[in-house]
């Protein structure tokens, strides 16, 4: 069973503690003048994408979204992701390892309400103090002066108060917040128990809530049952397997944890309308 390929920060010989928790580069010195064009794969860090001037397109899980001037991607940890940016772009590319932000609970928030959102293209004023935030986390880590990650984490957090302010679906009061607080608690078991733990009561439990109490916060915050987010992760799991790998259909119903490969088969087409196969050598 091959994975799903995954990049991790390059170490760097000049900083290696901090290199490899967190980076901010030049798109275009990145870029060379060249197009950029990579494939499927997924990171095990934070990967922020601010373009200045951009012309491409990038798909986040399978949902593409058209990049132009102005354009801020956001990606979490784990998404698969593929994209093309044509050469002469310009912006920066800020990437970092979870454990490089504060751990308080304001970090946490502001990180979590950003992400709310794959993609933004904000107003030009708006855009104008995004970029000014990069642009002085640039400076500070290019100079590396006494408490220069102290000023870079201090312009991450207003990059991420002015990327909320550019969604009006993230939560404000204290009981939306607290609800997406227990979302991304969800979310983050399904990603570790799925292949073994299917029913939705076995993921209540974990979180002492009761399964009426997790489907009123699935329901206010994405429209759903938590059976139906369950459902939704495995066939989104199960897509990016067989988009992202050579692994046969056997192998990928195995690691998602149904012994019946005809089961999942029909499963998949019922949530797709196409079988495994057929959606690989349509959509590959």
């Amino acid at each position: 069973m091959k994975s799903i390929p995954i990049r991790s920060i390059p170490t760097s010989s000049i900083e290696p503690v901090y290199s490899e928790a967190f980076v901010i580069r030049d798109v275009r010195t990145l870029m060379k003048d060249k197009d950029m064009v990579q494939d499927l794969h997924r990171h095990d860090f934070f990967f922020i994408m601010a373009l200045q001037k951009a012309k491409g397109i990038h798909s986040i899980d399978f949902t593409d979204y058209r990049i132009g001037n102005r354009s801020v991607i956001f990606m979490r940890p784990g998404q698969v992701h593929q994209h093309t940016l044509k050469a002469g772009s310009t912006g920066y590319l800020v990437e970092f390892k979870a454990d490089f932000y504060p751990s308080t609970n304001f970090a946490q928030q502001l990180v979590r309400r950003a992400g709310a959102a794959s993609f933004y293209q904000p107003a030009a004023a708006s855009f104008a103090r995004l970029f000014s935030c990069l642009h002085q986390v640039t400076e500070e880590y290019g100079g590396r002066q006494e408490k220069y990650l102290d000023v870079i984490k201090a312009n991450l957090d207003i990059f991420f108060i002015e990327l909320i302010r550019n969604n009006p679906k993230t939560p404000t009061d204290r009981k939306a917040v607290y609800q997406m607080e227990q979302l991304d608690k969800f979310n983050a078991l399904l990603e570790k128990h799925v292949a073994t733990e299917k029913q939705a009561s076995f993921y209540a439990n974990e979180m002492n809530l009761t399964l009426f109490q997790l489907n009123t916060i699935t329901h206010a915050t994405v429209g759903k049952t938590c059976s139906a987010m369950i459902t939704d992760y495995i066939m989104l799991e199960a897509r990016r397997y067989l988009l992202a790998t050579t692994n046969q259909v056997s192998q990928i119903a195995y690691h998602l944890g149904y012994d019946d490969v005809s089961y999942f088969i029909r499963f998949f087409k019922k949530h797709s309308g196409y079988s495994p196969e057929a959606f690989r050598n349509k959509f590959r």
